[in-house]
């Protein structure tokens, strides 16, 4: 259909809701859509989290103490592998990306021979695209599909002898990928690389487990060096915020109130810098929506509510089987009067619950596991308890909000079965 059909329609159509005294539902959006005053956000990509800033507040220890392990690559030898870990928007990224750049343009000025990648486990998916993630960072094409595994890592290599150069490769979210696919590309690239050029790693995880699930092999080339990122403070977070404000928004439009709810709230989980500029940003969008020339405390309080509804749903409906069974072993002792629960009790329900199902249980060490990560998702807060010489367990309670969780099982085919069923 031609444009000049459309737009003839589109003018019938609003004659026909005038002639029906149909008010049109978009009238006033695409009015006011159109006006030439501008909203509060100016340059939303520097409210983006994949946005890397000229400066990094609060993170220049880190900086430094990841520019020192990679500095030996400049004087043409192979780095220590390094692990990185912290929980979720403590800037492991961004550091990481940050030195990355400065590192990559250095080599480039003074003629050396090294090359920088960086990759994403969970968004590349499989090795095959991890693999065909480096070979891109030193000129190697690579189909989308066709290839074996071997082969693009026999390409890799190829190419990094025809330019003579080695690689340091970034391998952010790297529980991902071993989690999927086991550690075999890792001890691949730790110990198939032979000859003047190398691979040196550097690994990024929240997952403070993650080591327990390599091969010892792999463990002992991996870790030669660990880099941990403290999560920030509220204070910390508000610079933050400040700094992305001047640079994304009107001037006068954001206050110090909102930037310090901003990063309150934000601080109050696990110092997440992400967290606190979705907050932000959702807040300044309700804002625009209203009309309002300023952000208010209540667009925040909004925006919170927003987000943590949609990262709730979004975590719980993509968790394993065995997962979301743990959480609703915890959410049948809320229910039933318990403000927390042992990890001897959580693992007794959670067998009740596989065996309703016909579902074979975990072992209690994997179980403990699971526990970590939910903890690291934010799901569940897990505090260590010592009973003194009768020894330690784990009380673990929700910090999100029973009903929503029921709500979001009510809805799952399997789950749902469960709900109702008495705690055992």
């Amino acid at each position: 259909m031609s444009r000049h059909n459309i737009q003839i329609e589109n003018k019938e159509e609003n004659l026909y809701l005038k002639q029906r005294g149909v008010r049109d539902p978009l009238e006033d959006i695409l009015k006011g859509a159109s006006k030439s005053n501008v909203g509060i956000i100016l340059r939303p990509e520097f409210l983006r989290v994949d946005y890397i800033p000229k400066e990094l507040p609060h993170r220049t220890g880190q900086i430094r103490a990841l520019g020192r392990a990679l500095s030996p690559c400049l004087r043409g030898f192979k780095p220590s592998n390094l692990f990185i870990y912290g929980k979720t928007g403590t800037g492991k990224t961004a550091v990481t990306r940050y030195v990355f750049e400065r590192f990559s343009s250095e080599s480039t000025e003074s003629s050396k021979a090294v090359r920088f990648a960086y990759v994403n486990c969970r968004i590349a998916g499989t090795e095959y695209r991890i693999l065909s993630d480096m070979c891109s960072a030193i000129g190697v094409s690579v189909p989308f599909t066709g290839l074996s595994k071997g082969e693009v890592f026999n390409r890799l290599l190829e190419g990094m002898g025809k330019i003579g150069s080695s690689l340091v490769v970034c391998l952010d979210e790297v529980d991902v990928l071993v989690k999927s696919y086991g550690d075999d590309l890792l001890y691949e690239l730790t110990r198939g690389v032979h000859g003047p050029r190398w691979i040196s790693i550097v690994g990024i995880s929240n997952d403070l487990m993650f080591k327990e699930r390599l091969d010892p092999r792999v463990l002992s080339s991996l870790s030669e060096e660990e880099l941990v990122f403290p999560p920030y403070t509220a204070s910390e977070l508000s610079d933050i915020l400040r700094e992305r404000v001047e640079l994304s928004m009107r001037p006068g439009s954001v206050g110090d109130d909102v930037i310090g709810l901003c990063a309150a709230l934000a601080a109050a989980e696990h110092g997440d810098a992400r967290r606190a500029l979705d907050l932000l940003r959702v807040a300044a969008e309700y804002a625009d929506r209203e009309g309002s020339p300023k952000v208010m405390e209540r667009h925040v309080r909004q925006a919170q509510v927003a987000i943590e509804r949609g990262r709730v749903v979004d975590v719980l409906t993509s968790l394993p089987l065995h997962s979301r069974l743990v959480v609703l072993s915890i959410l049948q002792s809320t229910l039933s009067g318990d403000g927390q629960v042992s990890s001897g009790t959580l693992y007794s329900r959670y067998r009740g619950l596989c065996g309703k199902i016909g579902l074979e249980p975990l072992t209690d060490r994997r179980v403990s596991t699971l526990v970590s990560e939910l903890d690291m998702l934010g799901l569940i807060s897990c505090d260590l308890v010592s009973y003194g010489r009768h020894g330690r367990t784990r009380k673990i309670r929700l910090t999100i909000d029973p009903a929503e969780v029921k709500m979001i099982f009510g809805r799952d085919e399997l789950l749902s079965t469960l709900l109702d069923e008495s705690p055992s």
